[in-house]
């Protein structure tokens, strides 16, 4: 694989467990050597420059990385020590840390009182007092909820505005990657399948899904093949599905078409493409079927961890 992460850009990763999501990051946070090929953090070969390398990047993994019997304070002052900060500075990251965060009233609490979110915006804080130029998450939002999830993105955002942060982060919600990635590159098996911008992956799927349920079906067919030379790619008794390009400029006309005609359209739907269409055009199959053995997993050991089991 082959591809560049833009400064300040926000780019994710996706693909099924086992495409390499972890093992890449792995790499460039120089915790693996790569076999062969190179990878750079900011023109610093991280095999040749690994502690350099690890000095301009904050990095949070997927596994637990917090002392759940300590509060949250604790937590951060001991990854101070282990990330070399200076004593006269480790007060001042730590405290902004916390309140990017938005942890500051809660850093005197034992982390095993934490809710999901709030476990993992600590984390995050704890990559955070390095400072990085880059920000690599490794499934950031893992089991948490919405709000929750909402609420870490607001954080890393609002970070990655005041300090120009540039982020990396593997996900398996599609609608994380959609909302907040400025770059996708979805792998698997160890491969590239494709990189771009989200709306133009979706741009894949040849259009919006459109649904029509009407009396004339057959008539209606023939009206938007020999006029738009659009094509059915799914009918069932009275209901057509199809796809369209620009559907707010074509749909209009389609509609005006068939009014011409007096066909009545009992039920029209629209679904705008998605990420997950591209993953299912690309893979065969959801993104959520491929991982959801692993996310349960992963999601009943944090919790367990975060309850002191």
């Amino acid at each position: 694989m082959s591809f560049d992460v833009e400064e300040e850009s926000i780019h994710a990763l996706l693909g099924p467990n086992g495409a390499g999501k972890t093992t890449l990051i792995r790499i460039l946070t120089t915790q693996l050597t790569p076999t062969k090929g190179t990878a750079y953090i900011f023109g610093l070969d991280v095999r040749k420059n690994p502690q350099q390398a690890r000095g301009m990047l904050g990095y949070v993994p997927q596994e637990v990385s917090l002392w759940t019997d300590l509060t949250g304070y604790e937590n951060l002052l001991i990854y101070s020590k282990i990330y070399e900060i200076p004593k006269s500075e480790r007060v001042k990251r730590i405290e902004e840390a916390l309140d990017f965060m938005d942890l500051k009233d809660a850093s005197r609490r034992l982390v095993k009182t934490y809710s999901g979110g709030m476990f993992r915006r600590l984390e995050i804080a704890a990559a955070l007092m390095v400072r990085p130029k880059i920000l690599i998450l490794d499934e950031p939002t893992i089991g948490l909820d919405p709000i929750a999830r909402n609420n870490v993105w607001e954080r890393v955002i609002s970070y990655k505005k005041e300090f120009g942060t540039t982020v990396l982060f593997a996900t398996h919600y599609m609608d994380e990657a959609d909302k907040y990635a400025d770059m996708i590159t979805i792998i698997n098996k160890g491969k590239q399948v494709i990189s771009g911008k989200p709306e133009d992956l979706k741009m894949i799927i040849g259009g919006d899904r459109v649904t029509l349920k009407v009396d004339n079906k057959e008539k209606v067919k023939a009206i938007i093949a020999e006029n738009f030379g659009i094509d059915i790619i799914e009918e069932n008794s009275d209901v057509l599905t199809f796809l369209v390009e620009k559907s707010q400029l074509v749909l209009p006309r389609i509609l005006s078409a068939l009014e011409a005609e007096k066909i009545e359209v009992k039920e029209l739907r629209i679904r705008e493409a998605s990420l997950n269409d591209v993953f299912i055009k690309l893979m065969g199959k959801r993104i959520e079927e491929e991982e959801e053995g692993r996310m349960k997993e992963l999601i009943s050991e944090r919790k367990m961890i975060r309850m002191g089991g």
